[in-house]
């Protein structure tokens, strides 16, 4: 009778063939591995990037790709939307003031909170209005742009720079009481 010899593929590789030819294994199993790492990674399962493409208008080419380093610019900041409850002025309420704290930092407006400038935020009034504010304990005003998004305290209807409430004599007390009206 004949020597019935079985041999199948993964007997050879792991049996024979990895004692004779160890490096070739090596080679033929990361070849064989390598396709199926490159397919773990979707473009889909990319992070997106902080930064947007420099040119929309430009046409998106066929090949999925990414973008070269300079062809990114940094994300532009977006300003808050205007609350849609309109608002009646003359306005009478609390004022408050902030300063040092929020120096530097991005207003909702996208500008950058500078304690020095004459501004306020408001809870509704359009980014960019100028509003007179008048000190109701002493008579004095100021005239304010709106920049920012606040009072963060529910009883109150502005916030003002340093330079606002230093106008109007309240940075002692922190708080007054105001009209807001149109300039």
């Amino acid at each position: 009778m004949a020597n019935k010899i079985s041999v199948s593929l993964p007997g050879f590789l792991v049996g024979g063939f990895s004692q004779s030819h160890p490096r070739l294994l090596k080679m033929f199993l990361g070849l064989m591995l390598l396709p199926g790492c490159s397919l773990l990674q979707q473009p889909s399962d990319l992070a997106v990037p902080a930064e947007t493409r420099a040119r929309p208008d430009t046409p998106k080419p066929s090949v999925s790709r990414q973008p070269a380093p300079s062809q990114l610019v940094p994300a532009q900041p977006t300003a808050k939307p205007t609350p849609t409850a309109p608002v009646t002025l003359p306005q009478t309420g609390q004022a408050s003031w902030y300063g040092a704290a929020h120096q530097g930092k991005q207003t909702a407006s996208g500008t950058q909170f500078d304690q020095a400038d004459l501004t306020a935020a408001h809870p509704s009034l359009p980014f960019g209005s100028k509003i007179k504010v008048t000190n109701l304990a002493n008579g004095k005003s100021v005239e304010v742009v709106i920049t920012d998004r606040g009072p963060s305290s529910g009883d109150r209807i502005i916030d003002l720079s340093q330079a606002a409430a230093k106008a109007l004599e309240m940075i002692d007390s922190g708080t007054a009481n105001v009209r807001l009206e149109r300039p």
